[in-house]
């Protein structure tokens, strides 16, 4: 997808370490304990690039990555555009996040006794788009191919985040793009991280489930273009 950007922009890919293709030697559980620990990574990628005033476009857990990054780094990252974003996936007095103490315990179980069961059938519910199984299947495969030590690790990193009190501190213009039917961040938890951010915009799409950027490509696509 970044490739339609890169008439205008230079588009830097990278997998977080852990992850993809990434060093797997690198790997450090301390530091990876807390979303810090990647935010820290993508600062030392800006600094080796010579990044100012850079977009950073986030899916998911990674577009709170690169929101502690451009608090950061405000001059290295001016933009932000956060895909199905969440501060903090467990339910909190006057806050919703979608998920249950209780919950959240029994998925990340089901994620310690059985990795590749649970790519395989979390996957098409993260996903969505039931119609599309292909869909479903390829994001399974991208979960199977993470170390599941490492994604046992990233997982409790994820879900047991709480990144609330950092949206206020957030300088960069941003974009929030929501989806309907988003089974781990839903449209309140859009539209609670749009307002608390000083400089932001959201959309709603006409898209369903978590992963917009293999569901609808052309709608994240304009949005992100008529943004920047």
């Amino acid at each position: 997808m970044s490739r339609v950007f890169e008439d205008r922009f230079q588009c830097v890919l990278f997998d977080h370490v852990g992850a993809g293709d990434s060093d797997l030697s690198a790997y450090d559980s301390a530091k990876y304990a807390s979303l810090d620990g990647y935010a820290s990574d993508v600062v030392e990628i800006g600094e080796a690039l010579g990044a100012e005033n850079a977009v950073f476009v986030g899916h998911s857990v990674s577009a709170m990555i690169g929101a502690l990054a451009s608090i950061a780094r405000p001059e290295m990252f001016t933009d932000l555009v956060m895909v199905g974003p969440s501060p903090r996936y467990l339910d909190d007095e006057g806050y919703h996040g979608g998920f249950s103490r209780p919950q959240l315990d029994e998925l990340l179980q089901f994620l310690d006794e059985n990795h590749f069961g649970w790519s395989q059938q979390m996957a098409p519910a993260i996903m969505g788009n039931p119609d599309r199984p292909e869909l479903g299947q390829r994001l399974s495969e991208s979960f199977c191919k993470t170390d599941p030590a490492i994604a046992r690790e990233f997982a409790r990193t994820t879900f047991y985040s709480d990144n609330r009190d950092d949206l206020s501190e957030i300088r960069a213009r941003t974009l929030v793009l929501q989806c309907r039917e988003d089974i781990i961040a839903d449209e309140k938890v859009g539209e609670y991280v749009a307002a608390a951010i000083p400089e932001s915009h959201y959309k709603l799409l006409d898209a369903t489930g978590h992963c917009p950027n293999l569901s609808a490509p052309d709608q994240v696509i304009t949005a992100i273009r008529e943004f920047v």
